[in-house]
């Protein structure tokens, strides 16, 4: 038995998921209104109250949890879940809202002996794994960059916290690092600039950078929250030029020619679900394979905080 917690968008998304894949879930939320949302897109009931209240009368707790609730209730549920007793659990992106919510629920993690994986579901898009089939053709990619700039102009209308907000960039941008660090290969060193503002987002509005990865590929990074823009990344190996813009196509310019190519992808499963979320869920039920753990994301954290406050790690 499967504990899915929560009955927002990503629940459902899960939901149907799990229902292809004929396995017995449970699904816990808040709300009468959501529950009963839920319910009319899946078909499946929701119990209500909160994770607090069926956890207390819960006969037998299962081993397995998907965490699909709102940002700011990420680490508080996770951490709910692991004290229970719950093993394993796969908690949607970025697993808290600030660092120090991330690095709880890892520390909470470690106590217990639970294993807790992030949920970044571009790493299991149908041009992701094409795209990790070529790197490896090629030898590995030599370097790589990525653009997060965010529509500004929407976010600012977006009737969420105002703490969501201001950590927009692990919230909902580190979706686009973790794609390029994922493929290009996890940073080592790093150099970070800022600058400007904005009202929803006081921290920075321009960000540039660029850094050497543990495997030796050099990358840079931009971003311009006040201009348009949208999430790109682009590796490069010593054949060819890999260009996700945006993340769910792949195209591809060979060495020596101009040329850019639309590369055929397998994506039936991205057309079918909500992109990469399948084989996310088969991989956190199996072998956890390319799955993000809860300490690797609190050591991309520092990385993370360099970025948005633009300054060198």
């Amino acid at each position: 038995m499967i504990l899915l917690v929560g009955a927002g968008h990503m629940a459902i998304e899960y939901a149907k998921v799990l229902k292809a894949m004929k396995l017995p879930f449970v699904v816990v939320g808040r709300g009468k209104a959501r529950a009963k949302i839920f319910k009319n897109f899946t078909g499946v009931d929701v119990i209500v109250g909160g994770v607090e209240k069926w956890i207390k009368n819960a006969s037998v707790v299962p081993e397995t949890a998907i965490v699909a609730v709102s940002v700011t209730e990420l680490s508080s549920v996770t951490k709910k879940l692991i004290n229970c007793g719950i093993h394993s659990i796969l908690v949607e992106k970025p697993g808290g809202l600030t660092t120090s919510e991330i690095k709880s629920v890892a520390q909470t993690a470690r106590q217990k002996g639970a294993k807790v994986f992030v949920a970044y579901n571009r790493r299991f898009y149908a041009s992701t794994q094409k795209a990790m089939e070529i790197i490896r053709r090629d030898g590995g990619a030599r370097s790589f960059m990525f653009e997060f700039t965010e529509w500004s102009h929407q976010i600012a209308k977006f009737k969420i916290p105002a703490a969501v907000k201001r950590n927009w960039f692990l919230a909902n941008s580190s979706h686009v690092a973790d794609l390029a660090f994922f493929l290009g290969g996890e940073p080592q060193k790093l150099r970070a600039y800022k600058s400007g503002s904005l009202t929803w987002h006081p921290a920075g509005s321009i960000f540039s950078g660029a850094g050497i990865s543990k495997s030796g590929a050099l990358f840079s990074y931009s971003a311009n929250w006040a201009a348009p823009g949208r999430w790109g990344v682009e590796i490069m190996t010593s054949k060819s030029r890999l260009i996700f813009r945006p993340l769910e196509r792949l195209q591809l310019q060979k060495i020596g020619n101009f040329a850019i190519e639309e590369v055929a992808i397998d994506d039936k499963l991205d057309k079918k679900f909500k992109p990469g979320l399948y084989k996310q869920v088969k991989a956190f039920l199996s072998d956890g394979r390319n799955l993000l753990s809860i300490n690797e994301q609190v050591e991309n954290l520092k990385y993370y905080e360099k970025i948005i406050n633009g300054r060198d790690a």
